[in-house]
């Protein structure tokens, strides 16, 4: 289907930048963002969920935490004349 839309210039200079970065139409970019607003007002987006980057054991001692508390003051502090 077509359609008129109104754009101010400058955003529309971006979008044709960065659609020709990205090799892609203007009319992909559009319907790119358009999909991506739709979906986050519709409330069918994914919601965030944080990776998880933890090391070691769950529930396990590290190594860290087997250091007395000069022992972990001199590695905070290791090359930083402290």
């Amino acid at each position: 289907m077509k359609t008129t839309l109104d754009i101010s210039d400058p955003l529309l200079d971006q979008a044709r930048k960065i659609a020709a970065r990205d090799g892609e139409t203007l009319r992909a970019l559009v319907e790119q963002g358009l999909r991506k607003v739709v979906a986050e007002r519709s409330g069918r987006a994914k919601p965030f969920k944080l990776r998880d980057m933890s090391v070691g054991t769950p529930g396990g001692r590290s190594a860290y935490e087997a250091l007395s508390s000069d022992e972990k003051r001199a590695l905070m502090y290791e090359g930083r004349g402290g």
